[in-house]
């Protein structure tokens, strides 16, 4: 029996595009900073990649700098602002990966949020420092309940004050409409394998005429701007991943929202489940479970035996015995949540999968439990 996928907010499947695209490059040899014919075509890949990610991000070509991820993204972005000041606006949600840069490179001021997850816009734009505050964080939406963020709102206060301001949108890119130069942020990161890319690329983008600090020097890469030979069959993957998403971004999006719907309908209809974040503001990919009476961890095991892979936790750390940051910011029950997450490659039989084994496991868990 196959295994039935639903944790596409952690990492989702290469799309058939991205691994066609990438089969090439793995075996040519060429440095794309090299002059010669090999060299040239390597450029090439690079360079298409960066345009097709460009389109698809609303940006400008040049404002996209390649990187490992949207991890060494968040955290070149958090030096480079760093280096103008130290203090940083940080709500208690963002990723792990924004929260320990700010704190590992800055001097954080937090910022609470609501019982859905969301932050207030006026109370991030408050935190700030008038002539001392370097760099404000807001995601896009949440990676653990999916909930939207007032990026527009928090983007505009900061540049009427002057303020640097980074936006992860790891969680949002390729599942909703991301336009890097209508929003007007100066920074925004993403993970090509949240969308369907290869793993270990992602991007940076740098508003035009922005001049930061590079966390990784050694070498003219990238514009000077990320130093290390680019990883060209990753670039190219990414950049077909995109392109594919370029004509059914919002085709997928209408299937994601189907099939998390079914999945809540199949989830609170056994007693004592809830949802957490925003249903009607949310990413369409992504929902958040309470299961009463038994830990999710327990819950977690049982569909993985199932054959269903899903999450529960914080977003990056099976190995974190500490609850979820993000729920508990929320002042929910960070022990009992489950994350549930569908993708391009998800299928009406996962859906169904889902909702023929989870009353079962719950039922078995908490007769267990009395």
């Amino acid at each position: 029996m196959g295994r039935t996928y639903l944790d596409h907010a952690s990492t989702s499947p290469a799309r058939p595009e991205a691994v066609d695209a990438m089969l090439p490059w793995l075996s040519f040899a060429a440095d794309p900073g090299r002059v010669h014919t090999d060299g040239r075509q390597a450029r090439g890949a690079v360079e298409q990649a960066r345009e097709q990610v460009a389109a698809l991000l609303g940006a400008r070509p040049r404002e996209v700098v390649f990187t490992s991820g949207a991890t060494e993204s968040i955290a070149t972005a958090v030096w480079g602002a760093t280096g103008r000041g130290r203090h940083v606006v940080v709500p208690a949600v963002e990723h792990s990966a924004v929260r320990d840069a700010s704190a590992a490179f800055g001097e954080v001021s937090e910022v609470g949020v609501d019982g859905l997850g969301r932050v207030d816009a006026g109370a991030v734009l408050a935190a700030i420092r008038p002539g001392g505050t370097a760099l404000v964080h807001v995601q896009w939406a949440n990676h653990e309940v999916g909930t939207l963020q007032p990026v527009a709102e928090v983007v505009a206060g900061c540049r009427a004050a002057g303020v640097l301001v980074h936006v992860d949108a790891a969680c949002a890119a390729g599942h909703v409409a991301v336009d890097f130069g209508a929003l007007g942020a100066d920074l925004l990161s993403v993970s090509a394998h949240k969308l369907g890319g290869p793993q270990g690329v992602g991007a940076l983008l740098v508003r035009r005429g922005l001049r930061l600090r590079p966390l990784l020097v050694g070498g003219e890469q990238e514009r000077s701007r990320r130093a290390g030979m680019e990883n060209v069959a990753g670039v190219a993957g990414f950049g077909a991943a995109a392109a594919a998403l370029a004509g059914s971004l919002a085709l997928e999006a209408d299937r994601a929202r189907a099939h998390t719907a079914a999945l809540v309908a199949a989830a609170t209809a056994v007693e004592g489940v809830v949802t957490y974040g925003d249903l009607d503001g949310r990413v369409p990919h992504i929902v958040c479970l309470g299961v009463a009476g038994v830990e999710a961890e327990a819950v977690l095991l049982g569909l993985d035996q199932a054959g269903i892979a899903a999450h529960s936790g914080s977003a990056c750390s099976s190995e974190s015995l500490e609850p979820s940051p993000v729920l508990a910011a929320m002042g929910v029950e960070a022990e009992r949540s489950l994350r549930v997450s569908v993708g391009w490659s998800t299928t009406t039989a996962d859906v169904e999968a889902f909702a023929t084994a989870f009353p079962a496991v719950v039922g078995r868990l908490r007769a267990l439990r009395a």
